[in-house]
């Protein structure tokens, strides 16, 4: 059988298909924020429905289709890989249908709207992002900002979250990978500390500060070993896996920390 032949057999068998299973265009909607939530209860509420009826309208969106879109967990509902292929074109027709309400509405009455997860490190998220929030949902009111800060890394490939902000560069297919900024890093130790340690001139008397820096073996991201590339500490006093807690030792005067510029240049003192 030649190829051409192949080809028409199988255009046959899906158009066949696609006249077989028939859907409700409303299911998609639920679907869009199971995927969007991973969790029945919250997507509820944003529907303003009972989880009850979330689950069943998915259950009979997958029955329609005759596929499973979900997987379920304790952790919550994660894409399949069918649940992933109809993604791409749910959020086309959400798009499609918010083009309608900016076309005949007029796009100066439209207002965006829903959810948008971001993730992203815990010192980006906590030290930076949140400043932002108020100008943000100041601009665009109707968008509700979801904000994870984990030390893990997400899979953005099954939509873990929409947005991931994060200074290493993601993989995965399907991503859309932009740069949108630039931070250093300094070492930084506050001034009460500085009272009791004098101002290093050298690398020599450097060394022989208390020093603040991450677990090792906690350490996921290689990216954030910043202070192992300049020096290797004789005396570390504090460990943590948490940037926002590094930054809080070190404001309490317990010793220097490497720190990005955007967590501790507004009231700390920079080591030169």
């Amino acid at each position: 059988m030649s190829r051409l032949a192949e080809g028409r057999i199988r255009k046959a068998e899906v158009a066949k298909a696609a006249r077989t299973l028939r859907y409700n265009w409303d299911d998609v909607i639920f679907f869009l924020e199971v995927a969007r939530t991973r969790n029945l209860v919250r997507a509820g509420q944003r529907l303003k429905v009972d989880h009850t009826t979330v689950s069943r309208r998915v259950r009979e969106l997958e029955r329609s289709l005759n596929t499973t879109l979900f997987k379920r967990s304790k952790s919550g509902f994660a894409l399949t890989e069918s649940g992933l292929r109809l993604l791409q074109f749910a959020e086309g027709m959400e798009n499609n249908a918010n083009a309608i309400i900016e076309t005949v509405v007029g796009s100066e009455k439209a207002d965006a709207a829903g959810a948008v997860r971001i993730a992203s490190m815990e010192g980006i998220g906590s030290m930076y992002l949140t400043k932002c929030m108020a100008v943000f949902s100041k601009a665009y009111p109707s968008i509700q900002v979801e904000l994870i800060t984990d030390t893990r890394l997400l899979d953005m490939t099954r939509r873990e979250a929409d947005i991931f902000i994060t200074f290493f560069r993601p993989k995965g297919r399907r991503l859309s990978v932009k740069k949108i900024g630039e931070f250093r890093t300094f070492l930084y130790a506050s001034s009460t500390y500085l009272q009791r340690q004098r101002m290093p001139s050298d690398l020599k008397e450097l060394d022989s500060h208390d020093f603040i820096d991450f677990i090792d073996e906690h350490i996921h991201i290689k990216e954030n070993r910043w202070l192992s590339d300049i020096l290797r500490p004789s005396h570390v006093v504090f460990r943590s896996t948490s940037l926002v807690s590094q930054y809080m030792a070190a404001s309490s005067g317990l010793g220097v920390a490497m720190l990005p510029s955007y967590v501790a240049a507004q009231n700390n003192e920079r080591l030169t």
